[in-house]
């Protein structure tokens, strides 16, 4: 059988308003096996409707052979391609010449040899056409004709090849009138030249080319760009009056991506555009953002600030290219591209209405200083610093100190008998300390964050609402501890309840605000962070249960406690004070039966809690810690 060998071109725009390449395709793609189109598109690999079809089967060295491109069923319309002839035997070079038989549709190329390739000359569409080839001298042997022929921007087919044409010396040419049977062909590939069939590997993302350069680019997470691996990027060129904006995302199927220019750093009040799959291609939409509630809408917008150059959906991934004016008016706003700075905002979401988007929980980023759309360099995003600290204070707080200080006060006071800090109990001492560190990581938790935020959460999400109410309740536990009444009072029970019940009221809605801050789109959490926290409850709650039987022990009368003849390991309710006088001399003479036991639970407890919120911590700092994970081992690697 023989050889069936391909040609790959990039075809850069196939819409008459594009501004990749609609005059044709360039020397470079000669031997390119994969189109880039929208950041690489792949070609298709299901059956083409186009036909590439000599009008003989076989002619003289030298003489005009007549090629057909055109369509099975017939009407269908292509709009760019590219044909070579190349010699069906090793090294399959490129043979012969195409004539300039029509300026209006035919353009050539020198690939190998002069006029070797055609090409076209604009993306008007066509429904067929004819070109001219001549045979080269002194060649004898089979050729096939391979094309490249784009339907639209993001359909096309890659290495179409013709029946083979066999060349022979021109005494023995066929007579006229030899023809072959036109019938659909299907995309076949050869080596040396066999088209990869799959997308571009994201390092050669041609999206990325000249970042920094030619152009300046913003993309999340913070520094894949550097990487090339951006769940959504935008990039900005300026050429002369014309500002030019890609954007492309592809993490999570995402329902859109949009591009955002803002005075702040804040949403509201912004100029976006938007690139939305609709029906199989891209949609281009601009649109405004509010405040109170955050939201955004196209409504009252102008549509006629921007025009699209590219755009492109395959697989998931939404690439559009847009022409922004340079100056324009929204809603009352001036935007003047040429002169103003600017925060770059950039998202992508999981879903849209008819008039707007939807919450950007696939990323959102924003620049974090103004800047002018001219400039080139590297974009950085707004530090993440205090949302970070907010996260870490509050996994320290609820998860490492309060969860301790709960321990100690209910299981611990009668362990350490006779020993004092500070001139009070041991476990008095402790459970102080540690609850006024866990008052104060909340306090410092809850600044931080309503300093990053600027005001009350938007997101749908309780986090925000849990959050405060386990501030609230942090915040009564510590006053009502000042006006507790006196030891011997007929109120002290109901304090203790209160006091009891407000401490872990708390720590289990801490917790549980916990749990719904791993879903947070800004947080940038994994999901598997999820079971670490099950990992620390399922612990948490062993430990209670272990102490707890260990006390009821006690209670039921297991062991006799001879030492003080009481049950003394049962404390839930007991007086919190640190009064010498609040237990009888007996109570206080010696620990209390399992004490041995009670400190190597305790020792255990406080080791494997302190590796949990490291390890949450380290988490929460280098968000996304699967990127600081990769970054981390390639410098390691190099």
């Amino acid at each position: 059988m023989l050889p069936l060998l391909c040609l790959a071109l990039v075809l850069s725009t196939l819409a008459p308003s594009t501004y990749g390449l609609p005059n044709g395709a360039p020397t470079s793609v000669c031997d390119n096996m994969l189109p880039f189109h929208g950041g690489g598109i792949p070609p298709l690999t299901t059956k083409t409707p186009f036909l590439i079809t000599p009008q003989t089967s076989v002619v003289g060295s030298g003489q005009m052979l007549k090629i057909d491109i055109e369509s099975f069923p017939a009407n269908i319309v292509f709009k760019g391609y590219m044909i070579q002839a190349r010699a069906a035997e090793p090294p399959n070079n490129i043979v012969g010449r195409f004539v300039d038989s029509d300026a209006s549709a035919i353009k050539l190329i020198d690939c190998q040899a002069a006029g070797d390739t055609a090409t076209h000359t604009s993306t008007t569409p066509k429904q067929e056409l004819t070109l001219e080839w001549i045979a080269p001298e002194n060649f004898v042997g089979d050729v096939i004709f391979n094309a490249t022929i784009a339907q639209d921007y993001d359909k096309f087919w890659v290495g179409i090849p013709s029946e083979p044409v066999r060349v022979v010396a021109s005494s023995t040419t066929a007579a006229p009138g030899t023809t072959v049977t036109k019938r659909p062909t299907t995309t076949t590939t050869v080596p040396p030249y066999q088209p990869s069939q799959t997308p571009a590997p994201a390092a050669g993302d041609p999206i990325y080319d000249e970042c920094g350069q030619s152009k300046g680019c913003f993309g999340f997470p913070e520094g894949c760009v550097d990487s090339k691996s951006c769940r959504a990027v935008v990039t900005i060129a300026v050429l002369g009056a014309r500002y030019v904006f890609e954007m492309k995302a592809g993490y999570n199927r995402p329902a859109y991506v949009a591009f955002g220019l803002s005075d702040d750093a804040k949403m509201g009040e912004d100029s976006v555009i938007e690139c939305v799959p609709e029906q199989g291609t891209v949609n281009a939409y601009a649109s405004w953002t509010t405040v109170g509630p955050y939201g955004s809408t196209r409504l009252g917008v102008p549509q006629n600030i921007f025009q699209v150059l590219e755009k492109s959906y395959n697989d998931g991934v939404i690439y559009c290219k847009v022409e922004r004016d340079a100056l324009s008016m929204v809603k009352g706003k001036k935007f003047d591209l040429l002169s103003d700075k600017f925060h770059l905002l950039l998202a992508a979401g999981s879903s849209v209405e008819s008039t707007n988007v939807n919450y950007h929980d696939i990323g959102r980023h924003v620049s974090g200083s103004p800047q002018s759309l001219a400039e080139v360099g590297p974009v950085q995003g707004t530090s993440k610093l205090l949302l970070r600290l907010h996260g870490a204070f509050m996994i320290t707080a609820w998860i490492g100190t309060a969860s301790l200080g709960i321990l100690i006060a209910r299981y611990f006071r009668q362990t350490w008998v006779g020993s004092q800090m500070c001139g009070k109990d041991q476990w008095f001492a402790w459970h102080r300390f540690l609850m006024i560190v866990t008052w104060a990581l909340t306090v410092a938790g809850i600044v931080v964050i309503f300093v990053e935020i600027g005001g009350w959460s938007q997101v749908r999400n309780p986090h925000a609402i849990l959050g405060i109410i386990t501030t609230v309740l942090c915040f009564l536990q510590p006053l009502g501890a000042f006006f507790r009444p006196h030891p011997g009072s007929s109120k002290r029970p109901i304090f203790n309840w209160l006091h009891w019940l407000g401490g872990n009221l708390a720590h289990v809605i801490a917790i549980v605000a916990i749990f719904f801050a791993v879903q947070l789109q800004k947080a940038e959490l994994p999901e598997w962070m999820d079971f670490i926290l099950v990992a620390f409850v399922a612990f948490h709650v062993f430990m209670h249960l272990i102490l707890s039987i260990f006390s009821w022990i006690q209670i039921g009368g297991c062991v006799s406690e001879r030492r003080s003849g009481q049950r003394v390991t049962s404390f839930p309710m007991a007086d919190m004070t640190p009064s010498r006088n609040s237990m009888s001399s007996s109570e206080r003479k010696q620990d209390a039966a399992f004490s041995g036991f009670r400190k190597s639970m305790l020792f255990l407890y406080i080791l494997i809690v302190l590796g949990l919120v490291i390890a949450m911590v380290v988490i929460i700092v280098l968000a996304p810690i699967e990127d600081a994970y990769n970054s981390i081992k390639e410098q390691i690697m190099n």
